[in-house]
Order: C-alpha cells, then sequence, then structure tokens
C-alpha cells in the first residue's frame, strides 16, 4: 500500500488549507481586527506541519493509486484536515473540542454550528466558515464524482461509466474531470454571489452564503439564518441554487458539452425536482390553512425550508418546530432524503430510494411467480446486482449507525430527542436537529465534549459513506 503516497497527498491538502486561511487574514487585517493574527499563526503552522510532510514523502510522488489507497487516502484526508482547519476557532475562546467540531461541520457542509451571536463575530471568522465549507464541497465533489464509483461505495458504481474510470488505477485523465467540475463550482457560486448582491445582500454576505449554497453546507453569518434577509424573491433564489449544488454536477460537464437535455432526463433529477415540488406543494398548502400567510407565502417557506432539508444544506428562513408536530415529524423524515449522488449533497441520496424501490417492486412480483424475471432498469440501464446488493447493505449500515450514536449520546446524558436527531443530522450533514437545544433556533455549544467529537466522528462517516471508513477496520485491508 501506498502509505507514504498518502501522507505526501495529504501534506498537500493541509497545505492549501494554510493558503486558504490567508483569505480571512487579510479581511480581518483590512477592517483593523486583531484576530488577523490567529490566522496568520493558525496558516503558519499548517504550513510548517504540510511542508514537513510533502518534503519527508517527496520521492512517494505518483500518478496512481490503487484502489486500497484511494480508500486510505480519502478516510485520512477528511479525518486529519478539521484537526488543523480547527485552529483559528481557538481564537475566539472556545475550547478544541468546539473548535474541531466547527471545523468539521463546515468541511463536510452539514452546518451544524457551537457558536452564538454571529452577528458580531469578526469578518475573518464568518469568512472562514463559509470557507471551509466552499473548500468541503470541491472536496465533497472529488471524492463522489471520482472516487466512490472507482470504490463502488453504497451503489455508487451505477454512475461509474458516467464519471469515472473503469480500469483498476486511478488514471490521470481524472484530473482533467475535475479542472471541469472546478470551473462549474467556480462559475456557479460567482453566479448566486451576483443574484444575492442584486437582491439586496451585502457585498461579504453575498459571498459567504454563496459558498455556504452552492456546497449545500448552510453556515450563515446571522444568528436568523436566511430569515435574516426579506423578500419572498431572496428565498426563491436561495432555493434554486441549492437545489443546483444537488443535483449530479457530471451533468453540467454533458450540458457544456452540448448534450443540454441530460439533465432534464436524468432518474436523479426528475426523481428530486419532482419529490420537492409535491411535498412543498402539499406542506405550503397545509400551512396556508393552519397560519395567517397567504398561499404564496406559505408555498414560499415550505419550498425554502424543505429544499434546504432535503439537499441537506440546513438554512432556515423560519423555525419550522413552530408549525406544529406534524411539521416536526415530516421535517425530521425530509432529514434522511439526500440529494443526487455527484453533488454536494449528503443525506442517503435520491437514486437509493429509487433502487429500493426497483427491489421492492420486483420482489412483490416474484411473490406470486417465484421463477418469473423482472427487469430492473435505471435511467435507462439495467440494475447491476451488485449495486442492489451495495444500496441494501449502506441503508442497514446507515440504521445501524444511527442506533448506535443515539445510545452513546444517552449515555452521555442527552434527553433521547437531542440524541436521536443530533445523530441523525450528523450522518445526514443536514446541520439543525430537533428540539430546543439543537433546533433550527439552537445551536450544539452547551453538548459535552465527548458528545462534540462523537458527533464530529458521525459527520464524517456521513459524508464518507460509512463503507469508505469501516474497511479500514478488515483486517485484510492493511495486509500487503
Amino acid at each position: 500500500m501506498q502509505i507514504k503516497f498518502v501522507f505526501h497527498i495529504v501534506g498537500i491538502v493541509v497545505l492549501g488549507s494554510a493558503l486558504a486561511a490567508l483569505l480571512p487574514m487579510l479581511v480581518d487585517l483590512m477592517a483593523g481586527n486583531p484576530d488577523w493574527k490567529v490566522f496568520a499563526s493558525s496558516a503558519a503552522f499548517m504550513g510548517f506541519v504540510s511542508i514537513s510532510m510533502i518534503l519527508a514523502t517527496w520521492s512517494e510522488r505518483s500518478t496512481s493509486m490503487s484502489l486500497r489507497t484511494a480508500f486510505l487516502l480519502t478516510g485520512m484526508s477528511w479525518m486529519v484536515l478539521p484537526l488543523f482547519t480547527a485552529l483559528p476557532f481557538l481564537g475566539l475562546g472556545h475550547g478544541y473540542a468546539d473548535a474541531v467540531f466547527e471545523a468539521t461541520s463546515g468541511l463536510t457542509t452539514t452546518g451544524s454550528t457551537v457558536f452564538s451571536g454571529l452577528d458580531a463575530l469578526p469578518p475573518g471568522m464568518l469568512l472562514w466558515r463559509s470557507l471551509l465549507q466552499w473548500i468541503g464541497g470541491i472536496g465533497i465533489l472529488a471524492m463522489a464524482v471520482v472516487l466512490l464509483p472507482f470504490m463502488r461505495i453504497g451503489g455508487s458504481q451505477l454512475f461509474r461509466s458516467e464519471s469515472s474510470d473503469t480500469s483498476e488505477k486511478v488514471e490521470a485523465r481524472w484530473s482533467v474531470l475535475m479542472v471541469d467540475i472546478l470551473l462549474i463550482y467556480l462559475c456557479l457560486t460567482a453566479l448566486c454571489t451576483m443574484v444575492f448582491w442584486g437582491l439586496g445582500m451585502s457585498g461579504f454576505d453575498a459571498v459567504c452564503h454563496a459558498m455556504a449554497t452552492i456546497s449545500t453546507g448552510g453556515f450563515s453569518t446571522h444568528d436568523a439564518s436566511f430569515g435574516y434577509f426579506e423578500g419572498a424573491a431572496m428565498q426563491w433564489a436561495g432555493t434554486l441554487f441549492m437545489l443546483s449544488g444537488a443535483v449530479p454536477f457530471f451533468l453540467y460537464i454533458k450540458a457544456a458539452r452540448g448534450n443540454r437535455l441530460a439533465m432534464f432526463r436524468d432518474s436523479q433529477v426528475i426523481g428530486l425536482v419532482g419529490f420537492l415540488c409535491i411535498v412543498s406543494l402539499l406542506a405550503g398548502i397545509w400551512l396556508h390553512q393552519r397560519s395567517e400567510a397567504n398561499l404564496f407565502e406559505a408555498i414560499t417557506l415550505t419550498f425554502f425550508n424543505v429544499t434546504s432539508i432535503v439537499t441537506t444544506t440546513g438554512f432556515a428562513s423560519t423555525d419550522y418546530t413552530r408549525w406544529g408536530a406534524g411539521a416536526i415529524g415530516l421535517f425530521l423524515v425530509l432529514t434522511f432524503v439526500g440529494g443526487c449522488s455527484g453533488s454536494t449533497s449528503g443525506g442517503i441520496k435520491i437514486y437509493r430510494f429509487q433502487v429500493l424501490l426497483l427491489v421492492i417492486k420486483a420482489h412483490v412480483k416474484r411473490l406470486t411467480s417465484p421463477h418469473r424475471i423482472v427487469p430492473t432498469t435505471f435511467n435507462g440501464r439495467p440494475l447491476p446486482e451488485d449495486a442492489a446488493f451495495a444500496v441494501l447493505a449502506f441503508l442497514a449500515l446507515f440504521v445501524a449507525t444511527i442506533a448506535v450514536s443515539t445510545v452513546m449520546l444517552t449515555f452521555l446524558g442527552l434527553d433521547l430527542v437531542t440524541s436521536y436527531s443530533a445523530s441523525v443530522t450528523a450522518i445526514t450533514n443536514v446541520g439543525p436537529g430537533l428540539g430546543p437545544v439543537i433546533g433550527p433556533s439552537g445551536t450544539f455549544e452547551s453538548l459535552p465534549e465527548s458528545a462534540k467529537f462523537l458527533l464530529s466522528f458521525v459527520m464524517i462517516l456521513g459524508r464518507l459513506e460509512i463503507f469508505t471508513v469501516l474497511v479500514a477496520f478488515d483486517r485484510d485491508f492493511w495486509k500487503a
């Protein structure tokens, strides 16, 4: 296994984070805020460690890597990076557990936070939170579009022929694919920034919220989250751009290369948009009937907040837990859904539900006709048997992880609602939980340090789709 090569790449990733920390340093320096020193010292430390790692493993540079190396590199990168990017948050007077939780939440685009009083935080800190989500978003795309199909995680091999190589090595041509994705990611972020700015956000708020929106992260610069900004147009723009981050990015590449209808023919996109429209419209009608909001206002609220939860962004334009028990139950279920494979979104993902329905449908038909051959297709192609098995295995492990995490949190002193919703929101990378402690109007600050470290690990598990981490516990994985 190419262990030194893994450390070489991890060093490069940490060096990139050190360079990124210079941007909020400059923002604070220009604003006359003394916190620029925190970013300077953090960047210097990250730079020293990363350059040392790079130089120590310089001879291990490679243009390809094996399957096991891909697993190790993915896991190591996501485990190590929050430990370094957490350093600037120590400047706010929080402990290391809080800092790691916030950094992990940012990089995994979860959006859970331990910070309150966001409106009074230094601009550099606010920018660093959004920047972490933006960096995490492009890292997620690299993993979702290039690595996961290669590693056949949770049924992602369905998209292998769409976006990744078919050999046993990760080939150099994937770098071309990532350049295309990065350009699209930059263009969407720039467009979102201009739209938010044109609709009334300040330039700073527009940049921060654009990065958090396209990455489906959900960090805001205000305690009121997206509810700080008035006007239905702002919410509809946010809804559109959250959705743009939750669709497969390789479809943007197809559209740019001339296949402009690819997005509208994809089973995932059709399923996601259809699901959002049906749920949001029904919830909007229900909200209109039981509140003083007119029908348009109610539908605007439900479209924004339903899209935010389903795409795992985590923005809130209002405290939807005040809509009643029915709304709480609905949003808890929506937390599991997620966006499309090959996007920045978390959750179970739409395609897994679609595959599950295909498997159930085929099984029901075979109950009355045991010898019947039931063809199953996904996106116009035959469904591979190993993909269906991988999806079922992922769903089983997903539920088991929530159960174990919930029990562990209750033993750490948290109530059942907080424990369960914290576990769900962490593994689905959504952000807000339920209840008065970690709900849309609360934060995770009051949780014990041990609970924050546990939830940080669960966030990474959810972002890496569990199996990427679990495989490292197999003894055969480490055999030469």
